[in-house]
């Protein structure tokens, strides 16, 4: 054996935490760098191959396996890592620590097919976007020297006498299966080498073999003559250690195991589901229908997730990801007719024409390398929404927006199962985004679906959540359903009701007026009209006046006569009038009445600054230049000079030099803050002064280096700035807002919570979904914090008799900016006998930061012309209370918070407030 390492400058296990943080190694990842330097430790006293697998069997531990053999003639050890927590960057490490600490400086990496082989080449290069040796400072002059299956034969990395051409590491990328077909002229002769390139490399002392997906080709006959080199150590990486095949076999050489159920609790990629229909039994159904059917409900899937990414996207600021669905087909026949099916008018309305592409196989059911190239180019193809390919997919397809499989037929191996979502569960964003539906990846498998889950479930599988697509279009994750909330108002009037609440008992129905299809009707209609006066009327009152109220049953009147050639008077019609009535009663007497007042800062801003002194002027030490431009010549080391003709304005002050450059800054105005200007700018001449010679010097300095020393002094100029809009425009757009509904994700129907139960820990709390609420405006809710369920237990309670309603305001119900572009939206509104609040609840080491200051700001106006707006007909004026989080305590009341932390209105009463239609 030859494992002896060459004595290192860094002790070992630093080195180790070095490279895991400099290549940012996930857990797995670092836990392999250390099994591999346990088994360089083993090895070194190991005289053959038996010595050797007895001392790596001593190692079995908790996370070690025990190796029964090593399948080769020489040490070859497999690192079973799941697909999506990155084995290229593991291999990248492997290379490193073998290199840093002696044991070898010569690589072969080996490649099922061109796809991997291409995509190796590329994180081996440096400059490329994945390049995986990036932070490794020892690479960064002297990168490895690549040798690929394309150019070894033009003697690059090649050692004579012991001395290296190129580089002291090198990494050989070679294909398999162009190996297959060049393995004879790699064991020929070369007059550049001087002997064969595979002698050349099995003469290597200290050769180790990486080989990637190892599983794809260890029956192959260029992995074998591979095999023969007798690498000193060989290293398998691979997501399914076992044989390809009906009659797969596990590796045996398997050291180090780290599965996709590890990989989902660690939250390293997506959360795998298998989906069917609710209640769907498939024996009522033949091929043709159940393919249509599966299509359908992954078209239902993927439509809900692409929804997800649009709001993720347009919530946190990140990139759009468009996401794709994976049809999987018999052959090349069966692929043909799944894309005319889906592109046909009667396919969701033709809605999907022109956003498929079909990937056929070339050889025997495998898709080809121009295929899955074809593939890889989805991330950035959002018009391409569907994938139809032929058999299993091969590896190296990384894309991370996969979110839907359709498998229209029976896998052949568990195998098949493994590989198929490995394609879909890398994360777009790298790290789960805590929305599950953006964080997983659906199969839907309504034929299959109980035999999968039974595999699931079995010791050692992989973990598969349940996902059930009812005919709504709902999709339930592992139970988990889209939970739609409409307001108590909506309920009241068109029938529809909340969710079933498990452990809160039998909740009291929201009592329903309309009890006839054709009251029902006549009522959901006038709901519409109604919301689509908001901007004709001033308040809701007005709803109830006898002219509205005429107007509105001749419009619900019109709406619902029969149409021409229907038989009419054979049912008798409702009274519609009555009916209007009866709406408008329980819109009024039940909504909030919420103004649309769009609150917007002008783009008069100014910034305006406090006095400060500038610090750190120590560190300030620029040097005057020559007004001369020195040029060496890199072959004779001639030196020419080149006189510098500047022409520049000269400043009759040396501060003018750098308040010339200050003044070009956006943020800085001239006129209100020229003092604090022309002090900073002294204190850096000041400096300056303090260590050159004289004024010419200073002067030089100023002229050459002036910007830059703006941008310093402008720089700790923004630390001391407050950015403060001059006024903010506001103008009422509609007099009241009828509730949207509001949507909620819960484990199941059943288990939204009483929210008078806390969580633990509390810090769970904005995972739930809340309901048993007496005076909520929507029978469900949820809640950021413990704090906010805290307050609604104080304001729902019967010991605060003056409030009415409340709610948590559902997303756009209010429109106040308080910077560009970016939107207020507060905790509660709340409705008492007097006045309505909006109520902001925050952590108390918040209350200062400036982003809390400025919603205040606006939320405040936005309540100053609310105010104004109700005052004009006699409406509940509106108070903002923003309350400490540690001041919402069981004992407190509405009243007692609204006297310590309201903070009052700021009124501008030169805005405009009538309703504008």
């Amino acid at each position: 054996m030859n494992f002896a390492a060459a004595p290192s400058r860094i002790p070992t296990d630093r080195l180790i935490r070095q490279i895991s943080a400099r290549m940012s190694l996930r857990k797995p990842q670092e836990r392999s760098l250390e099994i591999l330097h346990s088994v360089g430790g083993a090895l070194r006293s190991a005289k053959d191959l038996t010595e050797a697998l007895a001392a790596i069997q001593e190692l079995a531990d908790r996370d070690v396996q025990r190796v029964e053999a090593f399948e080769r003639n020489f040490v070859s050890l497999c690192f079973a890592i799941a697909t999506g927590v990155g084995k290229t960057r593991l291999m990248g490490a492997f290379i490193t620590y073998l290199a840093l600490t002696g044991h070898s400086k010569h690589f072969f990496v080996l490649a099922p097919n061109t796809t991997i082989y291409e995509k190796l080449i590329d994180d081996f290069t440096p400059g490329k976007p994945k390049y995986v040796f990036k932070g490794i400072a020892e690479f960064a002059q002297s990168p490895p020297q690549l040798v690929t299956g394309d150019n070894w034969d033009q003697g690059r990395g090649l050692r004579r006498q012991g001395e290296l051409i190129d580089a002291d590491v090198i990494i050989n990328v070679f294909n398999v299966d162009k190996i297959n077909k060049d393995v004879g002229r790699i064991r020929k002769l070369h007059e550049y080498i001087g002997e064969s390139y595979y002698d050349y490399l099995a003469a290597l002392p200290d050769l180790v073999l990486l080989m990637d997906e190892a599983h794809r080709y260890r029956a192959k006959a260029g992995f074998k003559a591979i095999a023969d080199l007798k690498p000193m150590l060989g290293i398998e990486l691979t997501a399914t250690p076992k044989t390809v095949g009906a009659k797969s076999v596990d590796f045996k050489n398997v050291i180090y195991r780290y599965g996709l159920a590890e990989a989902m609790e660690d939250g390293f990629v997506k959360e795998p589901a298998v989906a069917t229909r609710k209640n769907f039994d498939p024996r009522g159904f033949n091929d043709d229908e159940l393919e249509k059917i599966k299509l359908e409900d992954g078209v239902q899937a993927h439509e809900n997730v692409k929804l997800k990414l649009i709001d993720y996207a347009q919530r946190t600021g990140d990139k759009l990801v468009h996401p794709f669905i994976l049809v999987v087909a018999q052959d090349t026949t069966h692929a043909e007719a799944i894309r005319k099916r889906i592109e046909s008018d009667q396919f969701f309305a033709g809605r999907y024409k022109g956003r498929v592409i079909r990937v056929d196989s070339a050889l025997r059911g495998e898709e080809s390398d121009e295929a899955t190239s074809r593939l890889l180019a989805l991330e950035q193809d959002g018009a391409t929404e569907i994938v139809i390919h032929v058999n299993k997919l091969k590896e190296g397809w990384d894309v991370t927006n996969l979110y839907t499989i359709v498998p229209l037929r029976a896998s052949a191996s568990e195998i098949l199962t493994e590989q198929t979502l490995g394609r879909g569960l890398r994360l777009p964003y790298g790290v789960r985004t805590g929305d599950e539906a953006i964080d997983t990846l659906t199969v839907i498998a309504h034929d299959r679906f109980d035999e999968i889950i039974k595999r699931a479930k079995e010791p050692g599988s992989i973990l598969l959540k349940s996902v059930e697509i009812d005919t709504e279009g709902n999709v339930w994750r592992d139970g988990a359903v889209e939970l739609v909330s409409p307001s108590i108002v909506e309920s009241m009037i068109t029938g529809l009701g909340g969710a079933s609440h498990g452990e809160l008992g039998e909740q009291p129905q929201v009592p329903y007026v309309f009890d006839t299809p054709e009251a029902q009707s006549y009522a959901t209609v006038t709901y519409k009209v109604i919301r689509q006066m908001e901007r004709e009327l001033p308040n809701l009152a007005q709803l109830q006046t006898q002219q509205v109220q005429s107007k509105i049953t001749e419009r619900v009147q019109e709406l619902m006569r029969p149409v021409q050639g229907t038989l009419e008077g054979i049912l008798a019609k409702p009274d519609a009038a009555k009916i209007v009535e009866a709406v408008t009663h329980i819109v009024v007497n039940n909504t909030i009445e919420i103004p649309q007042i769009v609150v917007l800062p002008t783009s008069d801003v100014t910034f305006s600054l406090n006095d400060f002194d500038l610090s750190d002027l120590d560190t300030v030490a620029p040097q005057p230049l020559s007004d001369e431009i020195v040029v060496q010549q890199m072959r004779t080391g001639e030196r020419l000079t080149i006189a510098r003709n500047m022409a520049v304005i000269r400043e009759e002050r040396l501060e003018d030099y750098l308040v010339v450059h200050l003044i070009d800054f956006e943020q800085v105005d001239y006129d209100a803050n020229a003092d604090l200007l022309y002090k900073l700018a002294g204190q850096i001449v000041a400096r300056l002064r303090s260590y050159l010679p004289d004024d010419a010097a200073v002067e030089n300095v100023l002229v050459h280096q002036g910007k830059r020393l703006a941008q310093i002094i402008f720089g700790q100029m923004m630390k001391h700035y407050v950015e403060t809009p001059t006024r903010y425009q506001a103008r009422v757009y509609r007099g009241f807002q009828i509730l949207e509904r509001q949507t909620f994700k819960v484990a199941h129907p059943k288990g939204v919570r009483d929210f008078r139960m806390p969580v633990t820990p509390a810090s769970e709390t904005r995972r739930h979904v809340f309901g048993g609420f007496k005076k909520c405006a929507y029978p469900e809710q949820s809640f950021q914090s413990d704090e906010e369920r805290l307050f609604a237990v104080l304001i729902d309670a019967d010991r605060e008799p003056d409030v009415l309603r409340w709610v948590k305001p559902g997303r756009k119900q209010f429109q106040i900016e308080y910077r560009r572009t970016e939107r207020y939206e507060p905790d509660f509104v709340v409705e008492t006998t007097s006045e309505k609040l909006i109520v902001e609840i925050k952590a108390r080491k918040d209350l200062e930061d400036e982003t809390v200051k400025a919603k205040a700001i606006a939320a405040r106006i936005w309540i100053g012309h609310a105010t104004a707006h109700a005052a004009s007909y006699g409406g509940k004026p509106w108070r903002y209370l923003l309350v400490p989080h540690d001041a919402v305590l069981e004992n407190m009341s509405l009243e007692g918070l609204a006297a310590h932390h309201e903070l009052p209105a700021i009124i501008q009463r030169e805005e405009e407030l009538a309703p504008t239609g």
